[in-house]
């Protein structure tokens, strides 16, 4: 059989009794509360007052048990909203009568007077709160005024200190458990309120955060977007307009012989600039279409870079570049193969494009740590301060190399996007005139 700790069951019984606050309005709620004290302790004062010869204080609470109990039903059972005027006017009258029947101010009425006030306000609108005060206040004084004027008409049932004492302490608990059982219903309406309002802001606060974040991506798209149009506006339609003029140049036989040498050497570096171009353009746009797909390998890192190395080498030599290399032939790594060579080839490349004539590039490999650090290191003209802080964004713009190449500026940006998606790390150091060393972090495959 299931176990159930009895504050749970107590909670769950007090609940049923009152209702639950997805039914029931936190004033029905407290007139229910109030109607249960009420019944019990007019159960109890009924019998006591019989006993005690106070018969219309016996009457009294007789009929204060049957009131309450059919208010109690009628509202928690049938859905009857509870009627805080005849509940109002039926204290005042049982107060009153109460009052002269049961020794007037030295009897125990006095105390409960304000206590059924406070219920009235309980369970009232606030806009009847002011009228139910003072009705309440002058039927307070009036019934007061009364016996000051005309004692006699005030029954004193009891006859001895000892009868009056036990009125007293009998009488005592009704205020108290009415004033504990609206504070605590006020109380906890109050806690409540306030956690809703708190979830409710920090629900504000993360739609605003994610409406911001949806901003700044969708600024950055835009960014993206005008950053490819006018690389595909400008940088690779211009070289084929080139192309075009002098193929028009060709037909029309307008090209001198000793002319025709030089713009074909143009021509040719134009185009390969633009293969360069459009190369890692594909590359960005296919690394934005297919997402975070990555194959991650252990593999030799000499042997997989080998082919890339001999090639950049080739390249370097067009501009008399020495390109050295120095890695571990039993070097071990974990790193999607595609990736970490177009990384390692892009870095090479900038080297070359930034490096003069004459110039050296040295790439090495060693381990750091937990971690395979590689390093791609040119003495060439370095980077421009102000470009520094944007040298792995899309917003950087493209700079020329020592022979008039041009890039997209995207290289940088798919190096730092691959060697993450590899659960590496890439960094950089530079030197205006001196030139550049750019790091690459990725994991051991033996660590």
């Amino acid at each position: 059989m299931p176990k159930f700790s009895s504050g749970v069951f107590n909670s769950n019984f007090w609940s049923n009794l009152i209702g639950s606050p997805s039914a029931f309005s936190l004033e029905s709620r407290i007139f229910h509360s109030i109607s249960i004290g009420l019944i019990i302790l007019g159960s109890i004062y009924a019998p006591y007052n019989l006993y005690a010869g106070i018969y219309v204080g016996a009457i009294s609470a007789l009929l204060l048990v049957l009131f309450f109990i059919y208010q109690y039903y009628a509202s928690r059972f049938l859905n009857k909203p509870h009627n805080n005027t005849l509940f109002a006017i039926v204290g005042i009258l049982v107060f009153s009568v109460n009052y002269f029947t049961n020794s007037g101010i030295n009897g125990s009425t006095d105390l409960i007077w304000p206590a059924y006030l406070l219920m009235v306000l309980a369970i009232s609108p606030y806009q009847q709160h002011l009228r139910w005060l003072i009705i309440y206040l002058l039927c307070f004084v009036i019934i007061h005024l009364i016996e000051h004027y005309d004692p006699s008409l005030v029954k004193h049932p009891f006859g001895t200190d000892e009868e009056r004492f036990v009125d007293r302490i009998t009488a005592f608990p009704l205020p108290v458990i009415v004033t504990y059982l609206i504070i605590k219903f006020v109380r906890r309406s109050y806690d409540i309120e306030r956690k809703e309002a708190e979830e409710k802001t920090i629900a504000i606060e993360i739609s605003k955060e994610q409406i911001l974040l949806q901003k700044d991506q969708l600024e950055q798209s835009n960014i993206e977007k005008n950053k490819l149009m006018s690389i595909i506006s400008h940088d690779l339609r211009t070289p084929l307009i080139n192309i075009k003029n002098y193929l028009e140049l060709l037909q029309a036989n307008e090209v001198d012989s000793t002319e025709r040498p030089v713009l074909e050497s143009t021509l040719l570096k134009s185009t390969n600039n633009a293969v360069d171009m459009l190369s890692g353009l594909l590359h960005w746009s296919k690394s934005q279409m297919e997402g975070s797909s990555v194959k991650l390998l252990e593999v030799n890192l000499l042997q997989v870079l080998l082919s890339t190395l001999e090639m950049e080498q080739t390249h370097a030599l067009k501009k008399e570049i020495t390109l050295n290399y120095t890695i571990p032939a039993q070097l071990m790594v974990i790193a999607d193969v595609d990736m970490l060579q177009l990384v390692i080839r892009n870095l090479i490349s900038n080297a070359v494009k930034f490096t003069a004539q004459g110039g050296l590039i040295e790439i090495n490999a060693e381990v750091v740590s937990d971690e395979c650090k590689i390093t791609v290191k040119d003495n060439g003209q370095g980077i421009l301060p102000e470009k520094l802080e944007k040298i792995f964004s899309i917003k950087a713009e493209p700079a020329y190399g020592t022979n008039n190449e041009k890039g997209i500026g995207l290289g940088l940006v798919l190096c730092k996007e691959f060697i993450e998606r590899q659960g590496g790390r890439i960094g950089f150091e530079s030197k205006l005139g001196q030139g550049s060393s750019f790091f690459v972090f990725i994991p051991l495959a033996n660590k």
